[in-house]
């Protein structure tokens, strides 16, 4: 449990038989070929099916051996806003599995052990240990066949018995996965399934562990990644075209797209490298459709140059980077923050373009939205700052309603009469694409060379000059119509908690736990970095000082990039920065602390 209760885990031998858990975080600890991610996102597909809310969090290597994962679930019966500090039960697989992540568990917690790998300290009293073979158990459901695929599935079974999951939803759901397999797939799934779901494990729990069902009625609910939400996001906004090359962990909206578009009469298209993928991206803007390309840190570095081209010829592009830890090839497939300069300045010459960052997976969907929104409206390249974490754990949330907000995509083509400009000083960006009649006579050029209205290229400094505070304008219209922001919490008192990300719901949930203890905290989440809205000014100027809480360093100065922009803009001395470069999202306990830190310095 992430908060003591009078229905948490620790208290089951004091609870009424009546009484369900409000919430349980289960980590399960073993090899990436064990298929641990699998039974991971199978309970957490039922938790959405449920009306329970679910966070999970995995670790996976990045070698293509494979080795040591884990996969974090939290579920509960009303909010859940991160994957848990702590672990209420642990699943150890083996003996590194169990000696790495047996810290991990909350004091009065419980460890399940496979008794055929693992030899646990029992008289660590901290924890109650249930030895189990679940590999000789496995193998004698399966007839001895298929061992290292079972355990999983033995496992899903277990956990389905003791939590009083809803076992014919999670039939249903392993059904859907494994159904278009061989039939032997499908019932050697169930054989192990149901061997760990009638194992008498209860005789060796101390009291009932069952989770209460979900307060959330009325809605149809979806259980999903962030990955996923963004792909759907696009569609949802109406681009039909794109390009891109593989790298974790952006491929998988990569490997979507190139299923999807083609249902909507568009197209992806997987470049040779980096460069060739963003320029067929402009390509396809250039010829009158919104298009999308996207990557991770190292190959939006190779993009850099012609991300250029976008903001000198201003063509509608949305850019998505799903970072992760740096630099070079750093940690492929752990969670960091730190191409944020990067996104905003990481072009040659003075290249303003839009930044953008969802704060969750459900908020992927919409900032999809806003940035094909912001890309049709202003013909800007905008870039998506998406991140390890929020691309690869499952989260459950009401399902959009497509009704309300598909874009259905058009090529506008008709003639343009004889005042068209495809760059007025005085107005938008409004291009013509290939083929649209021009009544004037005078055709535009699209160009990276400084250009005139027309995109005729020019070297005339004053015309240089205008043009440079054209593009950089837009951008200032722009956060002249964003919102303010509101503040979780109090709106004014001791700290102000300012993140951007996956640390949202972090950061929410410590705000709630510092205003439980009398501590007057509020919090603001920033999903347009650039511009930032107007109006932040106005929040930090009611607080004594403005932590803001990122995944990356410290730097030279001591601030964050994001802790940095916002000193810059506002050279206010309390703005204060905690940053964290474990390649992990930060604990609740760990912002609570970083707090105590700032008002103790």
């Amino acid at each position: 449990m992430t908060t003591a209760s009078a229905t948490s885990p620790s208290d089951a031998s004091t609870r009424s038989p009546s009484d369900k858990l409000q919430d349980a975080v289960i980590r399960l600890a073993g090899n990436s070929q064990d298929g641990i991610q699998t039974i991971g996102g199978f309970l957490a597909r039922l938790a959405g099916r449920t009306a329970q809310e679910v966070m999970t969090y995995m670790t996976i290597p990045s070698t293509i051996s494979g080795g040591p994962s884990i996969f974090q679930v939290h579920i509960g019966s009303g909010e859940v806003l991160s994957p848990g500090d702590d672990a209420d039960f642990l699943v150890a697989f083996y003996q590194h599995s169990y000696e790495n992540h047996i810290n991990s568990l909350r004091e009065g917690g419980v460890c399940i052990y496979d008794t055929d790998e693992v030899e646990p300290d029992l008289t660590d009293k901290r924890f109650t240990f249930i030895g189990i073979p679940i590999s000789t158990t496995t193998i004698e459901a399966l007839g001895g066949s298929a061992r290292d695929r079972g355990k999983n599935m033995f496992i899903l079974g277990l956990l389905t018995n003791v939590f009083d999951l809803n076992r014919e939803k999670l039939a249903a759901i392993i059904d859907r996965q494994f159904g278009k397999k061989h039939e032997s797939v499908l019932r050697n799934a169930m054989l192990a399934f149901d061997a760990g779901y009638s194992y008498p494990i209860g005789e060796s729990l101390n009291g009932d562990y069952g989770i209460a069902p979900g307060r959330i009625e009325g809605e149809h609910r979806i259980a999903t990644d962030g990955n996923q939400m963004l792909t759907c996001g696009l569609l949802a906004a109406g681009v039909r075209y794109g390009a891109g090359y593989p790298i974790t962990p952006w491929s998988s909206i990569m490997e979507s797209l190139r299923s999807e578009l083609p249902k909507y009469g568009g197209l992806f298209v997987q470049g040779e490298d980096e460069l060739a993928a963003v320029s067929i991206a402009l390509g396809m803007a250039y010829s009158g459709h919104l298009a999308v390309t996207g990557s991770s840190g190292p190959g939006l570095s190779l993009k850099m140059e012609a991300l250029s081209y976008a903001v000198m010829a201003e063509l509608p592009l949305i850019v998505i980077n799903v970072q992760r830890g740096g630099p070079s090839t750093g940690l492929p497939t752990s969670v960091e923050q730190s191409d944020l300069m990067q996104a905003i300045y990481g072009s040659h010459g003075d290249a303003p373009r839009v930044v953008l960052a969802p704060q969750d997976v459900e908020d992927c969907f919409y900032i999809a939205l806003e940035a094909g929104r912001i890309a049709r409206k202003y013909s800007v390249p905008v870039i998506i700052l998406s991140d390890q974490a929020i691309s690869s754990r499952i989260e459950a949330f009401a399902e959009p309603n497509l009704d309300e907000f598909m874009v259905e995509a058009e090529l506008d083509i008709s003639p343009r009469d004889e005042s068209f400009k495809p760059y007025p000083l005085d107005g938008l960006t409004r291009h013509a694409p290939p083929g649209t009649p021009l009544e004037g006579g005078k055709y535009p050029v699209v160009t990276g060379l400084e250009h005139d209205e027309w995109g005729h290229p020019t070297a005339n400094p004053e015309l240089h000059q205008k043009m440079t505070a054209r593009r950089r304008n837009k951008l200032v219209a722009l956060a002249e119509e964003l919102d303010e922001l509101e503040v979780y919490g109090d709106a004014e008192g001791d700290t102000l908690l300012v993140g951007w990300g996956s640390t949202y719901g972090p950061i929410r949930e410590a705000v709630d736990r510092m205003r439980a203890n009398g501590q007057k905290v509020g919090a603001i989440q920033i999903r347009h970095l650039n511009p930032l809205p107007n109006g932040l000014e106005k929040s930090f100027a009611k607080f004594s000082r403005v932590a803001v809480f990122e995944l990356n360093d410290a730097g030279l100065y001591g601030y964050g990039q994001l802790a940095t922009l916002l000193r810059a803009r506002y050279c206010d001395p309390r703005i204060q920065s905690i940053t964290k470069t474990e390649g992990l999202g930060f604990k609740i306990r760990e912002i609570i602390a970083g707090v105590e830190k700032l008002k103790n310095a």
